[in-house]
């Protein structure tokens, strides 16, 4: 990481978003050393509401044993398996076998949506995550992932598309809310011009965040342009002055 980038990030972060939340960032690693972070889970633990540990400051890793839901394993990219069913699990469930998430009208219409589905295979054994504050120079941060209210979220967007030409400069795919932080913005990272996903509509994940709270996650290539730009951006204007008082109240 380059620690002047972090540094400098933090300053302007505070300057211009008050005490919003800093985000958490994710890498992947093949250091032994990152077992020591490990959390063994039993049963079913949705992996969102194990970040919230990470955004209080704690560091965790995950590998394929360590995460508590099939989702997580598949859109960490540790497996690229999906559970028997899945097509009636996120549709109209089978009765009397399988309860449905109805997240998709029918199981065809999910099985034409998974066809040619995008995939993350993980780099690393290991996928760590660490808040923006405790990145190391030996760290390797492929995303920051923002856990924001809308008034931050805002800021971000405007700042994401401020030297961008395309109309699209933040994306919001269809997925769980894993596959908003990890896979999608993953997948963002190794593009020649990187787009920042928004994300954490999944219902299911939705009881694992506050209310008031979506994700924003951005490929550090990405954060580092927008972090230049902030000083000449509209984060210097009376228009955003409002808004940061905003922020800075709540």
């Amino acid at each position: 990481m380059d620690m002047a980038l972090r540094d400098r990030f933090i300053e302007l972060w505070a300057k211009h978003f008050d005490k919003a939340e800093l985000p958490i960032c994710l890498f992947y690693s093949d250091d032994q050393a990152y077992a020591a972070l490990l959390r063994p889970v039993k049963g079913h633990v949705c992996m969102i509401g194990q970040l919230a540990a990470v955004r209080r400051g704690e560091d965790i890793a995950f590998t394929d044993g360590t995460i508590g839901c099939p989702g997580g394993r598949r859109y960490l990219g540790f497996s690229d398996e999906l559970m028997p069913g899945f097509e009636h699990f996120l549709s109209c469930g089978i009765p009397g076998k399988l309860e449905g998430e109805r997240y998709k009208k029918s199981p065809e219409l999910v099985q034409e949506f998974m066809q040619g589905a995008p995939f993350l295979r993980a780099p690393g054994k290991y996928a760590v995550f660490k808040r923006w504050d405790r990145l190391s120079a030996a760290d390797r941060p492929e995303t920051a992932v923002f856990f924001a209210p809308p008034d931050v979220l805002s800021g971000l967007f405007t700042l994401a598309g401020y030297a961008d030409r395309r109309r699209e400069s933040v994306i919001c795919p269809f997925g769980a809310g894993c596959a908003a932080i990890a896979q999608y913005p993953c997948l963002e990272a190794r593009s020649p011009e990187p787009r920042a996903v928004l994300g954490m509509f999944d219902v299911s994940a939705r009881p694992s965040v506050p209310e008031r709270t979506l994700s924003f996650a951005v490929p550090m290539a990405l954060l580092a342009r927008m972090a230049g730009d902030m000083e000449e951006s509209f984060l210097i204007t009376a228009s955003w002055a409002k808004v940061r008082a905003r922020i800075a109240e709540s």
